[in-house]
């Protein structure tokens, strides 16, 4: 009886349970968890394009394998999604130095550029895919629930109506109005400039439909009574009221005043 209570204190039959407790936890998780979207493995051809690309346009700032400068990040693990947003905006390349890379009307590369150029990013490490037409469509999406979403998470950047506002250090939220679908997902997904990443794990594929649909609604809404003063809340409105407000109870005064005399 000793002998078999030995056996079945063995050491190793302790690190099994473990090893085996992990197996199963890891295997639990990886069923259970959310699935983000990654990207997926691109052509031989285009990586070799992509990268081509990439050295003669940006390795000057984020190096010669994308591993990062002090002129500009790394892009190892930015997936395919952070660079078809930067490039497909005009915000990269760089125009120039400053505190924010800005939106263009101009974009220097092609569709087909631009999907070689994330193609190699995609290759070097995995990252955010670019979202599927699938991902990108709102219709039947929950515009009353996305506008709650919104609000949470977005609004105290970009305004309550989507309209941007400023932040720290000559920063700023862009406005929202007009910009596409794939390029909110995007930015939601990766993160650009001071925005913080919402993943799937943060903000469900489902509810980043909801976000944008309320985004689109929000600009097909008429304005229900006066002038929006383009939706910027108490500064507009109070700037409006010391500019046109004093200015006319000034010009009363005045012209009581003429009157009296």
């Amino acid at each position: 009886m000793n002998a078999l209570a030995a056996r079945r204190r063995h050491p190793a039959a302790i690190a099994i349970l473990l090893l085996l407790g992990l197996v199963l936890v890891g295997a639990a998780y990886s069923l259970l968890a959310p699935k983000s979207a990654q990207a997926q493995a691109p052509t031989a051809d285009a990586v070799a394009e992509g990268r081509s690309l990439f050295l003669a346009n940006c390795a000057t700032c984020h190096g010669l394998n994308a591993q990062g400068t002090q002129a500009g990040p790394t892009l190892v693990g930015v997936g395919a999604a952070s660079v078809n947003f930067q490039v497909g905006t005009g915000r990269m390349p760089l125009a120039g130095p400053g505190v924010q890379a800005q939106r263009q009307d101009e974009i220097k590369f092609s569709q087909e550029q631009i999907a070689a150029l994330a193609a190699y990013v995609a290759s070097l490490a995995p990252g955010p895919a670019i979202p599927t037409e699938e991902q990108l469509n709102t219709d039947g999406a929950d515009v009353a629930l996305g506008g709650e979403l919104f609000r949470v998470n977005c609004a105290m950047c970009h305004n309550f109506a989507g309209s941007g506002g400023a932040l720290t250090r000559g920063k700023y939220a862009p406005t929202l109005k007009g910009v596409s679908n794939r390029d909110i997902y995007e930015a939601m997904l990766t993160g650009p400039q001071s925005m913080p990443v919402f993943n799937d794990q943060n903000i469900t594929p489902e509810n980043k439909k909801n976000i944008i649909a309320w985004i689109n609604e929000t600009q097909t809404q008429a304005n229900q009574g006066g002038m929006n003063l383009g939706n910027l809340g108490p500064v507009s409105e109070g700037m409006f009221i010391w500019i046109f407000g004093l200015g006319i109870m000034v010009g009363i005064a005045v012209w009581l005043g003429s009157k009296a005399a």
